[in-house]
């Protein structure tokens, strides 16, 4: 009986929370949909930042042939009209382009006379294999289709309807690559929003020039050997208040909510908050930030090496979130696999690739970290209109004294 009344619970957690999103759709099927619930009436879109963000989606070198067929546009099915959110469900649609050379294969009905190959060479490093065992299914291409990163458009759709929230309460989500391969930049302890406003002109979407181009011929010459490149890319958010999140259930500590939000983005292996990756080797004395206070600034601390998150809470400073990124199982060269139906040794299935998606992964982590702090804001102040937000807001900067 307890188990059962748990699952009530979590039913009823989920009912009750203020927003909420879910993708669905395949790599090659007739496109792909995201639903976002919870945003506030009266949220101003962009249609052009709709599109603009699918775009920066698909940029990066190391890409392969599909970003010249897929030019990702979002249309707009409910929750929106004449440009203003209605505080219903916002559905939105990415076609698949790609669909019209798919569709007797990827058809949601049989197509008389057609019986559709089935993929019987799982991929190292892929759901391939594992998710036919568990759904039970001959045909790895009913995985696959679904595992494909091809479904982050519709993530970004939905991320680029959280960060015109975000926006609007003064938050602002950039991202950008600190390493290709074995390629890393310099380290950046004191960037602003504006140091982030060339870094789609970079082929791999690096803020230092020099490391940009290296990055490119680390890709070039590793994509001649027919290898795949992994990578780490980063997030910094600026603006959030102080008391984002919550120290008092494991479920509200932000710091776990947005790990496992990036850490679901496809081939994201491993997530890092703040120098979370480095301080683990360094005495404490060098590992926290010390406190300070003044008149003019309020609470304020002189390093960030906490990333902006203390006790599962933010704490003004902003949040900076680091993914690695594998390389991607897909190879030109295969890896040795085995046929699931003759069991016999094998090649590993080949499809249309790329050398690298670290530069697109960075868009994606934006879009997932924009997400989870669009429903922290939404549990924070509530509000079934934009004003009502901005009201419940300005009020916690005045009761908490925030100054910035």
């Amino acid at each position: 009986m307890v188990e059962h009344a748990n699952e009530r619970a979590d039913s009823l957690d989920a009912l009750m929370s203020a927003f909420r999103f879910t993708t669905a759709g395949e790599s090659h099927g007739p496109g792909l949909v995201a639903i976002v619930e919870g945003m506030p009436a009266g949220l101003e879109l962009d249609r052009a930042a709709l599109d603009a963000d699918m775009a920066r989606r698909q940029l990066g070198h190391g890409r392969g042939g599909r970003m010249r067929i897929e030019t990702d546009t979002v249309e707009v099915r409910s929750g929106v009209r004449h440009g203003r959110t209605l505080g219903s469900p916002i559905a939105v649609l990415v076609a698949n382009r790609d669909y019209a050379n798919w569709e007797e294969r990827m058809n949601p009905w049989p197509v008389e006379g057609f019986a559709p190959d089935e993929v019987h060479l799982p991929r190292p490093g892929h759901a391939d294999l594992v998710g036919a065992q568990k759904y039970g299914h001959t045909d790895i291409r009913n995985v696959l289709e679904r595992a494909s990163a091809r479904e982050t458009a519709a993530r970004v759709a939905a991320g680029t309807i959280a960060k015109a929230f975000l926006s609007a309460v003064g938050v602002s989500v950039f991202s950008h690559v600190i390493q290709i391969a074995s390629v890393r930049a310099p380290e950046c302890d004191d960037l602003s929003p504006e140091d982030f406003a060339d870094v789609d002109e970079s082929p791999v979407r690096c803020l230092d020039p020099k490391t940009s181009v290296a990055m490119v011929a680390e890709i070039d010459r590793l994509r001649k050997e027919n290898e795949s490149l992994g990578g780490k890319f980063e997030v910094r958010t600026f603006g959030l208040v102080p008391g984002i999140g919550s120290y008092v259930s494991w479920r509200e500590k932000l710091d776990g909510r947005l790990a496992q939000a990036v850490c679901s983005i496809q081939s994201v292996k491993g997530v890092s908050l703040g120098e979370g990756w480095d301080v683990a080797g360094k005495p404490g004395s060098e590992a926290h930030d010390e406190i300070f206070w003044s008149e003019e600034r309020g609470w304020y601390r002189e390093t960030n090496r906490a990333g902006g998150l203390e006790g599962g809470m933010t704490n003004g400073e902003p949040l900076v979130v680091q993914a690695a990124i594998k390389p991607i199982s897909t190879m030109t060269q295969p890896l040795r696999s085995v046929d699931t139906e003759t069991k016999e040794p094998a090649q590993a299935m080949r499809e249309r690739t790329d050398s690298t998606v670290v530069p697109a992964a960075a868009v994606v982590g934006e879009a997932m970290v924009a997400l989870v702090l669009a429903g922290a804001y939404r549990e924070k102040f509530g509000g079934d209109h934009i004003d009502d937000v901005h009201s419940a807001l300005d009020a916690y900067k005045e009761r908490i004294g925030w100054r910035r």
